[in-house]
């Protein structure tokens, strides 16, 4: 963490998220199945992420040697806090191809392989982008150090009940704090405010990210 902040040249935004549409998918999606096969909406930002990160592959990837270097696929961090404190981000691997029943499937064995000290390496030294969920924690945005050699680092916080205007009007409707970190050496805010604005636009159409 120290490296990262001595070295990345870091630029911060952030972007408040309708998650109602998402939210109202998912209770569908999740009504006839079980606790432990229920999509959370970590799962739906996962895949959003990884997708826009294709799209935007400038945020997907490493710098080495004094330029970027793009991944061959989003391979997604997923920043994990251990029982006995401290914190790893290993990899999912090509998140962006698969259901999200994979995801779920993939994600809830990260975190018992973390947490148990059995993680291969691959998934430890090979995450593109990497993401970090406090919403669990109570906490409504979350802005993050990058992981060197990545150039990014997107963030969610807890989805609430806010006031918002809406076609005109105003109403309280459930929004998350999405915040990326990015490396300015291989991005500008131009195209992470484009990056941003991709994955909001995913999490409103959830039923193209269950494909």
């Amino acid at each position: 963490m120290s490296r990262s902040k001595r070295e990345i040249p870091h630029y911060y935004l952030a972007d408040e998220m309708p998650m109602e549409k998402a939210l109202g998918w998912l209770a569908v999606h999740n009504a006839e199945r079980s606790i432990t096969e229920r999509v959370l909406p970590a799962v739906l930002q996962l895949k959003a992420v990884a997708i826009a990160a294709q799209r935007f592959g400038e945020f997907n990837g490493f710098w080495r040697d004094d330029a970027f270097e793009a991944a061959s696929g989003a391979h997604v961090g997923v920043a994990i806090s251990l029982r006995g404190g401290g914190l790893v981000a290993p990899a999912i691997h090509d998140v962006a191809d698969k259901s999200l029943d994979e995801l779920v499937a993939n994600l809830t064995d990260l975190v018992a392989r973390a947490r148990a000290g059995s993680l291969r390496s691959s998934e430890m030294s090979d995450p593109s982008i990497t993401i970090t969920n406090l919403g669990d924690k109570g906490v409504d945005a979350v802005f993050g150090i990058i992981y060197p050699p990545q150039v990014a680092l997107v963030g969610f916080g807890k989805p609430a009940q806010r006031v918002c205007a809406v076609d005109g009007g105003i109403r309280i409707a459930t929004t998350v704090q999405a915040t990326l970190a990015a490396d300015h050496r291989s991005s500008d805010g131009h195209r992470g405010a484009l990056f941003l604005a991709a994955i909001n636009e995913l999490l409103q159409t959830p039923e193209v990210l269950e494909k």
